[in-house]
């Protein structure tokens, strides 16, 4: 190694720090963590200027400069390893991984020998402390450099190995908690996950099923003299939170032996072993978590939210959590205690997802493909679950709703991490597809959650454009099913919720399949919206009308009708009524205006009756009254509304009817003229006699008296 001082800088030498050329700042660096007995912030603001110049050696050394990794040899990368020991607190455990990262990436196949070297050596050494530090630095290590660490993991003889450690009569918990860290984080490999269902499987089941209460029996049993051996009772039995640990890799190992979405094995079916294996279920294992986080949170939080997230993924296991109200509210209480941005808390946050998730909706192909897999999966039994079709999870997100999870995730979501806002913005797209559940999550601060979501994840990052479009949906529909005057307000203006309903208002052109649901949604949740006032009509013109026209005229008939509701929502704006249709000199005018009156005359009901609106109010004016008069079909659709079966829509004509016979000047006289040449008079008195409804006949009749000028 180089020669470097094991003098701590002084304060001097701390000024000059920046002056000196990187080789001797990593020098001093690592004669400063290498005296060890400092405060964690001295560790902590070492660790992170290493990892500052490592990670800018990278670029550096692209520039042809030397890199600095040259004078870090074997020492001082133990050095660094040695901060990832669990005996470190946490803030530095952390910061030493984040060093390690830099320095692998920065020192490549020399950084990777080492590391190796460093694992091999101490696990031959098998010491306790020695054993304790390598399965720490090999859990860290999985996720920044798993082809790596997986060979090491792997390697001849060290899984084998493991067992008689842990069956040790002797038990030390801080190596057994250092290894079963190291499984739980090496189950995220396949190969390596295989490898511990091979090697570790009867011990790890051992350990789970120890019965504390059954060892201390046979200990006393078997050996009288332990009452006089002090400590010998805690050291010949597994602890409870590594019992945990081992649930939670046993976990993960049961889990890939069936799809999540498989129903169970019909042991009914003759062709199905009559003797199962006796092993510990992902359900049993669900039902130790479960009970530990009610009866023990504060000690067993972690490990059981864990074993959780992952148990939760079975549909029974999500029936079982969602049917106990006490383990729900504990689940709640667990969120709300949890470190910002914590393991525990995107845990928890996994959880609830994984109970109020819906399968993904599919389109017509999609769902002709499924029965083509389902018939075929027949023949080897593996058909989906029926637990989670949507009746069973529409009920496990009443559920979860009424545990109070809402005001919990509002509240979270304000300190959160982008994946745990992820993960928020899922399970309230799931708890709002439920119409009875969409007033009180607005109550309950969700809308403002959703606009402050979608407006703070950065729009030109790829990753975020599902999860904004996710975020404008769960809007969308919780706004189409309440009151915006008892949303809207105060610090959350109506307008802010505008953008991200426009947001959606187009399909998505970045994906194969186009779902239209998002669309139709927008545009319920604007109409709504543009029900308010004039200030939020405006609003919505300015930044969609664009969008509103297109969908006006789109193939498909759900979205025409929720595109002309909104347009006859816009037009009881007089502003907006006449820049967008009543100004007949501009030809964009007369376009819309022809577009309106022939969706008037639509097969379908709905888009008839909107359209019918939108005329209602624009016939107030005498361009649009004389524009459709002189229009060749234009009298006889109106005529047609007042002819329709539905007493709705011929209120809607007869009024519209009126407006126009009722007009003063040149327009008016020309649409009476019309009229009249379409037998309007004959039909209007039919109008008379069928209907019920007296303000329906009031108007007919004083349509009657202005075509026939008795008025």
């Amino acid at each position: 190694m180089a020669s470097v001082s094991t003098t701590a800088p002084n304060a001097h030498t701390r000024a000059m720090h920046n002056d000196l050329g990187r080789e001797d700042q990593t020098l001093l660096l690592f004669a400063h963590l290498m005296e060890g007995g400092k405060e964690d912030d001295e560790t902590v603001e070492s660790l992170g200027k290493l990892t500052k110049l490592l990670n800018d050696d990278v670029e550096a050394t692209k520039k042809g400069e030397k890199s600095i990794t040259a004078v870090i040899d074997s020492d001082c990368v133990d050095t660094i390893l040695c901060y990832l020991d669990m005996r470190q607190t946490d803030v530095v455990r952390g910061h030493a991984a984040l060093c390690t990262s830099a320095y692998l990436k920065a020192a490549g196949e020399d950084g990777s020998k080492k590391l190796s070297a460093f694992f091999l050596d101490r696990i031959q050494r098998g010491t306790y402390d020695d054993y304790i530090v390598a399965f720490c630095v090999a859990a860290t290590i999985f996720p920044i450099v798993p082809d790596l660490t997986s060979e090491l993991f792997l390697s001849e003889g060290f899984l084998p190995s493991l067992g008689p450690l842990m069956r040790r009569k002797w038990k030390s918990r801080k190596v057994e908690t250092a290894c079963l860290e190291m499984l739980n984080a090496a189950c995220m490999h396949s190969h390596c996950r295989e490898a511990v269902q091979k090697y570790c499987i009867d011990w790890l089941e051992e350990i789970v099923d120890q019965d504390t209460e059954q060892v201390v029996e046979s200990m006393y049993t078997t050996d009288p003299d332990t009452a006089t051996q002090e400590g010998s009772v805690s050291m010949r039995r597994h602890s409870i939170h590594v019992q945990n640990l081992a649930a939670v890799v046993l976990t993960k190992l049961r889990l890939k032996a069936v799809q999540p979405d498989q129903a169970p094995p019909d042991l009914s079916d003759p062709s199905q072993p009559r003797i199962q294996p006796a092993t510990t279920s992902v359900e049993d294992l669900s039902k130790k978590f479960t009970q530990m986080l009610i009866k023990d949170p504060e000690h067993s939080s972690q490990s059981s939210v864990e074993g959780l997230a992952y148990a939760s993924i079975r549909a029974k296991v999500k029936e079982d959590l969602a049917g106990d109200p006490q383990f729900l509210k504990s689940l709640v209480k667990t969120l709300e205690s949890a470190p910002p941005r914590s393991p525990l808390m995107y845990g928890a946050l996994s959880i609830f997802l994984n109970l109020t998730q819906y399968r993904p909706a599919l389109t017509d192909e999609q769902k002709r493909i499924s029965q083509l897999k389902a018939y075929a999966d027949a023949v080897g039994k593996l058909q989906p679950d029926p637990l989670n079709d949507n009746e069973h999870v529409s009920a496990r997100c009443k559920r979860v709703f009424e545990a109070g999870l809402t005001p919990v995730l509002v509240t979270i979501s304000k300190t959160s991490s982008v994946a745990s806002l992820t993960l928020i913005i899922s399970i309230l797209n799931s708890l709002s597809m439920t119409p009875s559940m969409r007033g009180p999550l607005a109550q309950q601060g969700a809308v403002r959650l959703l606009i402050g979501a979608w407006t703070n994840l950065p729009e030109g990052d790829p990753k975020n454009m599902t999860v904004r479009r996710t975020a404008a949906q769960a809007l969308a529909r919780i706004l189409i099913s309440t009151n915006p005057m008892l949303v809207f307000g105060g610090s959350t203006p109506i307008n802010t919720a505008i953008r991200p309903l426009v947001h959606i208002l187009l399909p998505d052109q970045t994906v194969d399949t186009r779902d239209l649901l998002p669309t139709f949604e927008s545009l319920m949740a604007l109409t709504n919206l543009a029900a308010v006032d004039d200030d939020t009509r405006r609003t919505i013109v300015r930044v969609a009308w664009k969008d509103i026209e297109e969908l006006l005229l789109y193939n498909n008939p759900r979205i025409t009708t929720a595109a002309v509701e909104l347009v006859c929502n816009i037009v009881q704006s007089p502003e907006q009524a006449e820049a967008l249709f009543a100004d007949t000199s501009k030809p964009q005018a007369q376009t819309r205006l022809k577009i309106l009156v022939a969706l008037a005359d639509a097969e379908d009901a709905a888009t008839r009756s909107a359209a019918g609106g939108a005329l209602a109010a624009l016939t107030g004016y005498e361009s649009v009254v004389k524009a459709i008069a002189e229009r060749e079909r234009g009298p006889e659709i109106i005529l047609g509304l007042c002819e329709d079966d539905n007493e709705d829509l011929r209120h809607r004509g007869v009024f519209v009817l009126l407006n126009m016979v009722a007009c003063e000047g040149q327009a008016g006289k020309v649409a009476r003229e019309k009229f009249l040449s379409k037998n309007a008079v004959e039909i209007v008195k039919t109008v008379v006699t069928r209907s019920k409804r007296r303000e329906i006949v009031e108007l007919a009749v004083q349509s009657l008296k202005l075509m026939l000028g008795k008025e």
